[in-house]
């Protein structure tokens, strides 16, 4: 789930993404355009009941594709992004407009 706050400035976009517990998952990395796939510099956090957040900052009017890594090696889309679109690799990824 996708929840965005545009700033005063219309530059930037605070975007939190969230996963469900429901991923039955210990970790979850948030990875894509942003961060250049990078599967380890957006940990997401853990909540108590389970749920993986994490907050960034990005730029507005912008299309970013992205995924979660869960426990370093399984992929999972957003449950609810503002679309999905093929990748290269033959699946989807899930996209966030700002």
């Amino acid at each position: 789930m996708l929840t965005k706050n545009m700033s005063k400035n219309k530059k930037t976009c605070q975007v939190t993404f969230e996963l469900p517990a429901e991923v039955h998952a210990e970790t979850a990395c948030l990875c894509g355009e942003f961060n250049q796939w990078d599967k380890s510099s957006y940990q997401m956090k853990r909540r108590k009941d389970g749920r993986f957040t994490l907050t960034l900052s990005l730029q507005a009017g912008r299309k970013y594709h992205f995924r979660y890594l869960l426990d370093g090696e399984r992929w999972e889309n957003d449950w609810a992004p503002d679309s999905y679109e093929p990748n290269p690799f033959g699946t989807e990824d899930s996209v966030v407009e700002t």
